[in-house]
């Protein structure tokens, strides 16, 4: 079974965000993607238009390549 988990990093420890129902001790594999800043606005394209958020991921891009 594979499911997305949004979680977030404390103390060194990925906490999970969505409620999860694994068995306690479980091992599981996990694949980490962080979240771009376009995924975070799409909530707002109403608010922002679809020009704004393509260069705002222009931008994103350009700083993670520094």
């Amino acid at each position: 079974m594979s499911r997305v988990i949004r979680v977030r990093y404390e103390k060194g420890v990925l906490k999970p965000l969505d409620n999860v129902d694994f068995k306690e001790g479980e091992e599981l594999v996990i694949f980490v993607r962080r979240r771009r800043v376009s995924e975070v606005l799409e909530k707002y394209v109403g608010i922002f238009g679809k020009a704004d958020i393509e260069e705002l991921e222009k931008y994103e891009e350009e700083a993670q390549a520094q």
